[in-house]
């Protein structure tokens, strides 16, 4: 029976426990009408939860009311909510497919925490598999998107991945389930549609067992994508280093693996960057410092030796100042430093330290201000008398541009006095004239 093969499955993936709780994504379509019945007579403590995508008119009033009706029957509990996608879609500047996927999803997520649910539990069967590696190989994708679609991606399990689109009516029939129909199925402006309807029948033309012959391709690439997946994670742990809030990603160690191109992009895709970018990134090794390549969440930088990640940052938060009244004595944002004005006398010791900087505080003009680099900036460093560019000081430092800015500067008045945790400006350091002493001291 076809239900002794999902409990099997699931206990194989380990999806479920037992006396597991589960959010159940009902649709009323054929897919979901089977999931629902069979994790109920299977004894898992399921909750039913329906999105309305007002994408359909009536006939999305229609599943929501049966939807709600079958919860009844089953005597479940039952959730649903309304989405206006296409105005999410538009606002996102997505497909409406995608937009239907996030909203869906991350409601999901917030009744399965919400309800204190083990899991939430979706009806993709192997067909949709076959479909999944055909869009993953329209848009391009790695080793992974040739495996179809996984049986546990974090709390979302997918119980019926063990069966077919006709194993699924099948069981219907017998069991005599009412179910709703979409009418979008036979609409080929959506993506899936055209892969189902038009792209698998062509295929079949040369091949009448072609989805037969893509899952047993899937099922051989599940196997050889463990066994690759240890090699990049063995490589990304010679090449990827973390410093605080970057990743720096050896430019040496990617370009003496086996296949550079293939280990920047496992690398890369983790943090928004498709195929193209990829490639654009790995025209760029051998290339000039400074160049710069953005995903919708991370920038990337090609640095000297490394190519360097951090979250994508706006303009107006590089702009920021942040002032610092004269009797402060402890700061915590943007950065931690801590404040003192001591005497000067003879028991005085200056300490050589990079995290604490001392100036002639009968010098320094109050508000003094915290801000980030700007083009044209200059000071005095310690030691010398004429200006100096801070490109030039970075540059002689070797900072990456994400080094620089990230670099916070303490003025005083239109005077940059100190470059935090790296050097002071000689016009403000202490001297024998020197009476009171204002003392900086970064926070660990």
């Amino acid at each position: 029976m076809m239900i002794r093969r999902v409990k099997k499955y699931i206990e194989d993936n380990h999806l479920l426990t037992d006396s597991a709780k589960v959010i159940v994504g009902v649709s009323g379509g054929a897919d979901s009408v089977a999931l629902l019945d069979m994790l109920c007579r299977l004894g898992y403590r399921c909750v039913v939860c329906h999105c309305n995508f007002r994408l359909r008119g009536n006939e999305s009033v229609r599943d929501e009311l049966f939807v709600q009706t079958m919860a009844s029957v089953y005597a479940l509990p039952y959730y649903k909510t309304d989405f206006d996608t296409e105005e999410f879609a538009g606002c996102n500047k997505i497909s409406v497919e995608m937009a239907a996927r996030e909203l869906r999803y991350d409601w999901f997520e917030t009744m399965r925490v919400q309800l204190k649910a083990d899991a939430v539990a979706v009806a993709h069967h192997r067909d949709d598999s076959v479909e999944t590696v055909l869009l993953n190989l329209a848009r391009g994708t790695g080793i992974r998107g040739l495996t179809g679609i996984r049986p546990k991606n974090g709390k979302v399990i997918r119980p019926l991945l063990c069966l077919t689109r006709n194993d699924i009516l099948t069981y219907v029939d017998e069991r005599e389930l009412t179910f709703m129909t979409d009418s979008t199925n036979k609409d080929v402006i959506y993506i899936r549609n055209f892969i189902r309807r038009e792209i698998i029948p062509l295929f079949e033309q040369i091949n009448p067992e072609f989805r037969e012959s893509v899952l047993r391709t899937i099922d051989y690439l599940s196997g050889t994508e463990s066994f690759y997946r240890q090699m990049i994670e063995q490589y990304k742990q010679k090449v990827i280093q973390q410093h605080e809030n970057q990743v720096r990603i050896s430019i040496a160690g990617i370009s003496a693996s086996a296949s550079p191109i293939t280990l920047l992009f496992e690398i890369l895709s983790l943090y928004g960057f498709n195929s193209s970018d990829v490639s654009d990134v790995y025209e760029s090794l051998n290339g000039i410092s400074g160049k710069e390549f953005f995903s919708k969440s991370h920038r990337l930088v090609k640095d000297r030796e490394y190519l360097i990640l951090t979250e994508n940052q706006t303009s107006t938060e590089n702009d920021l100042s942040f002032p610092v009244p004269e009797n402060t004595t402890e700061l915590e944002n943007p950065i931690a430093l801590r404040f003192s004005v001591i005497e000067k006398n003879e028991a005085f010791v200056l300490l050589k330290s990079k995290t604490i900087a001392c100036f002639d505080a009968d010098m320094i003009k109050f508000p003094l201000m915290l801000r980030h680099w700007k083009s044209g900036d200059c000071f005095v460093p310690f030691g010398m008398t004429g200006k100096k560019k801070l490109s030039d000081y970075f540059s002689d430092r070797k900072f990456s541009l994400i080094d620089k800015e990230n670099i916070w500067l303490l003025c005083s008045g239109n005077n940059i006095i100190w470059i935090v945790g790296e050097r002071i400006d000689n016009r403000f350091r202490i001297n024998d004239q020197t009476k009171r002493i204002l003392v900086v001291e970064v926070k660990n």
